[in-house]
């Protein structure tokens, strides 16, 4: 099965970081965080990705390909003038780190919108069930369970719904505006939005045709057309998830991942994702399924 990851926007809002790379390799522990997103799908054992490419698509281009030839140990024969990696050499965290990875890198034009982007990519998909995700957000989010969800309903597309970790504290007010509580910095904000790890039917390209284009926003065109079809489920993810819009996420992220508090990293526990309660079911959405990473923050556009 196939993964396809959002990777091309300009990532405006992290613009300290984004104007010397695209907003996929602005790092975490020293690895882009398009690093981090695809580790965590092969634990699942996905390893196929197809990425959507814009801006500064070059660079992706060049990192992956310096991951593939230029991470851990190499060999070099100067009789036969070639460089490659070392066959024999077996290291048990650098086979963590590089697992069997086989990428498409599609550019799908600088200014192309999510919709647009995702539809670049069909013929780079084969005819059948993927999965789709940003390239700037985290989870523990459990592959697995969510695919089974997808197969168990039988719709076109599936969404995973999220509770997205908050640093604002949480007021309980009357309606006549008596403040009756204080909740400080809860550990996760009340209301559900989009994470993004979508599993897709191929027919989804024929039922959003109408409604999409290279200006048209997945959240903003597909996503409200599928929901109208009554094609469009959503599994509820209570782990953890964490989406890098803006450099005090970075920030966030960094402080997480030096102080062991970490719960993406799947791939260093053995036995993958640890125990996470899971809420399988429909979701009620509000008009236009945006995503962000504030509480309530729904009409946010993506431009990744």
């Amino acid at each position: 099965m196939k993964t396809a990851i959002f990777a091309g926007g300009k990532g405006s809002r992290l613009i300290e970081e984004t104007r010397i790379r695209p907003k996929p390799l602005v790092e975490i522990a020293n690895r882009p965080i398009l690093w981090h997103i695809m580790q965590h799908y092969s634990t699942y054992g996905h390893h196929d990705f197809v990425l959507a490419l814009g801006y500064m698509g070059d660079l992706i281009k060049q990192y992956i390909s310096d991951l593939c030839q230029h991470d851990g140990n190499l060999r070099v024969d100067f009789a036969k003038r070639e460089l490659f990696g070392e066959p024999e050499y077996h290291n048990s965290v650098l086979d963590a780190q590089m697992p069997p990875w086989t990428v498409d890198l599609i550019d799908t034009g600088t200014n192309t919108m999510t919709g647009g982007r995702l539809a670049r990519l069909q013929p780079y998909l084969g005819n059948e069930t993927f999965m789709l995700t940003y390239g700037d957000g985290v989870s523990n989010v459990d592959l697995d369970a969510l695919l089974a969800f997808h197969r168990s309903h039988g719709k076109l597309a599936t969404i995973t719904m999220v509770r997205p970790l908050t640093t604002f504290g949480h007021l309980q007010v009357r309606e006549d505006g008596l403040v009756e509580g204080f909740m400080e910095k809860p550990e996760t904000a009340a209301d559900w939005i989009n994470g993004g790890f979508f599993v897709l039917e191929p027919e989804v390209f024929d039922a959003v045709a109408d409604v999409n284009g290279d200006e048209i926003m997945w959240e903003e065109g597909p996503l409200p057309k599928l929901m109208e079809l009554g094609q469009l489920m959503a599994y509820r993810h209570s782990g953890f998830w964490y989406c890098m819009d803006h450099l005090a996420d970075k920030r966030r992220l960094e402080d997480m991942w030096k102080s062991g508090n970490r719960p993406w990293a799947t791939w260093e526990n053995a036995n993958g994702n640890a125990p996470q309660a899971k809420e399988d079911g429909n979701g009620k959405h509000r008009p236009g399924i945006g995503r962000g990473g504030n509480p309530g923050d729904w009409v946010r556009y993506k431009s990744l």
